[in-house]
């Protein structure tokens, strides 16, 4: 089996496979936003858990939904923020970095429907500036979220990280001096 989203679905349904691969929320939204933070994440290098974009990250999950966020609900690779009223709901302290984040949820969908058989629609929310915004999963989706996993694969079974590339957010980067320090 050497289709990254064969391999990921049969390792995530329990299969006995050759190399099994797992994609996480957080990696398919590394892949949007910095390869090469992808790459350290998938070697399990610490990130610098005191950066205040970190800390600001989870304040916001923790102080917007109270207890109901308090634990994500881990379902085998993904770990859901919050459940409302049978949605998946993606909770994010700015919509800065949208699309990556709208990734994220969609891969949550996607890993829902393809890997347990469950149908949901998503929601992003950003709290702090009390916007949501509905997310469904169609095909147009699927082939990105199936494109991105492949590309999720290619990078992390890389011997070494993606070149730097410079972007605006990344002073604000947990692995800031990983790439410029």
């Amino acid at each position: 089996m050497s289709d990254p989203v064969s391999r990921l679905v049969a390792t995530a349904q329990g299969d006995a496979v050759d190399n099994p691969f797992r994609v996480t929320g957080v990696m398919m939204q590394y892949y949007y936003v910095c390869e090469r933070e992808l790459w350290f994440e998938s070697r399990n290098i610490e990130i610098d858990r005191e950066n205040a974009s970190v800390a600001r990250g989870t304040r916001v999950d923790e102080s917007s939904y109270g207890e109901r966020s308090q634990e994500n609900l881990r379902l085998g690779m993904i770990a859901l923020d919050l459940l409302e009223d049978g949605r998946v709901v993606e909770v994010k302290p700015s919509s800065t970095l949208t699309e990556p984040a709208r990734m994220q949820l969609s891969y949550y969908l996607w890993y829902l429907d393809r890997v347990l058989g469950v149908e949901r629609e998503g929601v992003l929310a950003h709290p702090t500036e009390r916007r949501r915004e509905d997310v469904s999963l169609d095909d147009d989706r699927c082939e990105k979220v199936e494109s991105a996993i492949r590309g999720i694969h290619a990078i992390v079974t890389a011997d070494s990280p993606p070149e730097a590339t410079e972007k605006p957010y990344c002073e604000s980067c947990a692995y800031h001096d990983f790439c410029w320090v």
